[in-house]
């Protein structure tokens, strides 16, 4: 792992002790799971009902869970159980990031929901957002599942890298590769991509890259006027019907 990682991929938050379930309105469940190599994580979990569908969340390079309440309320509105959760890291988290860490945390997570909550992978789609999406993937080829939801996603950290820095070859000096292109030819279940077209971190190029390289079963849906961090504001309505309509399908397949 390259010390620049630390500088130019990740951009965690430290923790903020509130009282968040109140302040969010949300039945948040405090969870402290294992990662897949033994590092202390932590996360939400929210349950609609028993045997509602679970989005397993793994959320973007910067900030911590606290970051996505307004989104987690939303999702739950739809009848969705979710397990939120942070990296080695990031806010409570124990560790320090770095790319093979990120993919076993998620395993860590993934193992939470199916050996300690005894839940089927049949009712588990997998959400990663941004550089989540790669780690969401990663975890999609390594464990079953329902279906997976990739937004504002990247083929890779060298593609960002070029298109940030006019082409230069930036990525030579950082270890995290973070290939999701790589994985998506071998993935069969069903997969839904998500862009906002007025994405200016990840431009929307880079989505439609993920989208053609992705196996079918799979649904394109970009998000007219919406950059890459507000991609669930400005789809609104439409944005969570399609969330909710993939996942029905999903799970009903």
């Amino acid at each position: 792992m390259s010390l620049l990682d630390q500088f130019f991929v990740y951009h965690p938050e430290p923790w903020q002790e509130r009282d968040w379930a109140s302040l969010s309105g949300l039945p948040l469940e405090e969870v402290w799971f294992q990662s897949g190599d033994g590092a202390k994580l932590f996360g939400w979990y929210v349950e609609a009902r028993a045997d509602a569908a679970v989005v397993l969340w793994c959320h973007g390079n910067a900030g911590t869970v606290i970051n996505r309440l307004e989104n987690l309320r939303e999702l739950c509105r739809l009848g969705l159980s979710v397990f939120l959760f942070d990296y080695r890291g990031y806010g409570r988290s124990q560790g320090r990031p770095s790319e093979d860490g990120l993919y076993q945390d998620a395993i860590g997570a993934y193992d939470y929901l199916t050996r300690v909550r005894q839940i089927r992978p049949e009712r588990i789609v997998i959400f990663g957002r941004s550089l989540g999406a790669a780690v969401a993937a990663d975890l999609a080829s390594m464990k079953p599942a329902a279906g997976l939801i990739l937004e504002s996603p990247f083929p890779s950290i060298a593609a960002v890298a070029r298109h940030h820095y006019g082409g230069m070859p930036v990525h030579w000096l950082l270890g995290a590769e973070f290939k999701l292109i790589d994985r998506l030819p071998q993935l069969s279940l069903p997969k839904l991509v998500i862009h906002g077209d007025q994405d200016d971190i990840i431009p929307i190029e880079f989505g439609r890259q993920v989208f053609e390289a992705a196996k079918p079963p799979k649904q394109w849906y970009a998000i007219a006027g919406a950059d890459h961090n507000n991609t669930y504001q400005v789809g609104g309505r439409v944005y969570f019907r399609q969330f909710a309509d993939f996942i029905r399908r999903a799970i009903a397949a």
